[in-house]
């Protein structure tokens, strides 16, 4: 076996988005793109040589190959030990449990997310520092300084590790660790949750559930968990085979993606609860009969019901949520006195929080929810917190969250995304919006009074770091909010997100379709930004 310099030269665009390098699988087969990044990488985070790495991916076209790719590099930088997912696949959140788990130097996680996947779409690739979390931006800002810099790697050339079989190998001096994380993710999810009594639920004859894994890498996760320890009726979960396409679909799961899913939860015959999970596995939907509950609502949900479940008798520390994210958790918080702290989007910002011990329990509107018990947003976690309520109230989930909105009150939330567009254009229209905050301040628009207007900035409690520029916020004195954010998720053009919030705090209200109750709110966002002058898009892609 032969270490090589390979030489090689800067690309210009692999500067790390909101969650790692996102382009088209194309860019990535180009020669030495992916091998720069990942030098980079090395380069950067020292540790690593002589460390250990955790090392895997959510399955979709490229993975396997990048993999082998990476364990070459790996061997050839000095890297002592790689633990590597079973089928080099690793659910995002599980990945975070093995760096936390065995005290790794990090972790490279393989993923374009809810992105769709095959030969002519998505591929990404992050870095996770030793506290299982995305990098900061201190970190991923360095890892983009040497990519414009970098004129080789290096690469071991030795043949292919065999990923289909627990075991352990070597390249050179570097242990390969074959490992299969359903396992040791399966024992973290008992830990927190009282596996016992939501078997009793399944058992009970009276509970029926629906799982849509999307083809992508919680299907083995959830097989394992939901029908062998949990006692789900076999083919309570349906998309179960993860392949390299998400079987021609897309790995999102949100109402117009899962559409299966949101089928067999509906009418007389549908089942009691729905959930699914995304490419990656980090991202969920929750589902009742009949009805959906906004990621914004399950994360106050779940605050305001914490002490029911297992993991989180004790009490939680405090709550946080992305700043486009509704402002439900925070009136839970303030109810319980807690801390509440608003974020710009982006796990990596929940990471220096829950570190600190500030925060037990975090989440985005775009469909993230987590705990301390890793760094990462945690698909999984959020389905099987919501089994645990259900095993302990005994209730149906829509009765759990009307009771929910007569205590604390409803804040109807819905967000429009329209995909790529031009980028130039989108730029523009935030430039523009910027420009006219400083006017809107107090002003009446359509019969809405404006209680604030500001491009948001957020200072980090623990290490005064701070990130501006994070979204436009526009604030009405009744509650009511809309926010203007381009996406960082996106491989081309520019996603511009439109989310529109309401609260209504009368019982007797809280019935009207959310259609109804936005419209205004939707017709001021539209003409404030000039959307359809500027774009051309005179309707979203997506409405969630």
């Amino acid at each position: 076996m032969n270490n090589n310099n390979v030489a090689s030269q800067p690309f210009d665009d692999q500067r790390p988005g909101t969650s790692g390098l996102r382009k088209k699988v194309k860019v990535f087969q180009t020669p030495h793109y992916l091998e720069n990044f990942v030098q980079a990488i090395f380069d950067t985070q020292t540790d690593l040589s002589g460390g250990s790495l955790v090392l895997g991916g959510d399955g979709r076209f490229y993975n396997r190959e990048a993999i082998q790719i990476i364990l070459r590099m790996a061997a050839a930088n000095g890297v002592a030990k790689v633990i590597v997912g079973l089928g080099g696949l690793l659910s995002t959140p599980a990945a975070s449990c093995l760096i936390r788990k065995y005290k790794t130097d990090g972790g490279i996680i393989l993923s374009a997310s809810h992105n769709p996947g095959g030969p002519d779409e998505d591929f990404g690739i992050k870095f996770n520092t030793p506290n299982g979390g995305p990098a900061p931006e201190s970190v991923t800002e360095a890892i983009f300084s040497r990519t414009k810099q970098i004129d080789a790697y290096r690469i071991t050339d030795h043949d292919d590790v065999d990923l289909d079989q627990v075991g352990e190998m070597r390249i050179g001096e570097t242990l390969i660790q074959i490992v299969d994380s359903v396992i040791d993710y399966t024992e973290l999810m008992a830990d927190l949750f009282d596996f016992e009594r939501i078997h009793q639920l399944f058992n009970s004859g009276a509970f029926t559930m629906c799982f849509d894994a999307m083809h992508a890498v919680t299907g083995p996760y959830a097989k394992h968990i939901f029908e062998e320890r949990l006692g789900a009726e076999p083919g309570t979960v349906i998309n179960s085979t993860p392949k390299v396409d998400f079987g021609g679909g897309h790995p999102d799961p949100n109402l117009v993606h899962a559409h299966e899913l949101v089928t067999n939860t509906q009418g007389h015959n549908g089942v009691d609860f729905g959930a699914a999970s995304d490419g990656d596995g980090d991202r969920n939907m929750i589902l009742g009969r009949d009805f959906f509950v906004t990621p914004s609502d399950s994360l106050a949900v779940i605050t305001a019901n914490a002490h029911l479940v297992k993991g989180y008798t004790s009490g939680i520390s405090g709550v946080a949520r992305s700043m486009p994210t509704s402002q439900a958790a925070d009136r839970v918080a303030e109810k319980l006195g807690l801390e509440c702290y608003e974020t710009p989007t982006g796990w990596k910002f929940f990471g220096n929080l829950l570190d600190a011990g500030k925060i037990t329990l975090c989440g985005e509107e775009s469909f993230g929810t987590g705990s301390n018990h890793i760094r990462e947003k945690d698909g999984m976690w959020a389905v099987l917190f919501w089994l645990n309520l259900l095993a302990v109230r005994q209730q149906s989930v829509e009765s759990i969250v009307r009771e929910h909105w007569k205590s604390y009150g409803r804040n109807y939330y819905t967000r429009y995304d329209y995909e790529a567009i031009d980028k130039a254009a989108a730029e523009a229209l935030m430039q523009s919006l910027g420009d006219k905050l400083d006017s809107l301040v107090d002003s009446d628009i359509d019969g809405y009074q404006v209680a604030y207007a500001d491009n948001f900035s957020y200072t980090d409690p623990v290490d005064s770091s701070i990130s501006s520029n994070q979204g436009i916020r526009i604030g009405f004195t009744d509650g009511s909010r809309i926010v203007f954010r381009l996406s960082g998720t996106g491989t081309q053009g520019a996603t511009l997100r439109v989310y529109l919030e309401a609260y209504e705090p009368d019982p007797q209200k809280q019935t009207s379709p959310t259609e109804e109750v936005m419209k205004p709110l939707v017709t001021i966002a539209q003409n404030l930004a000039e959307i359809a002058q500027r774009t051309g898009r005179t309707e979203p892609t997506v409405i969630t």
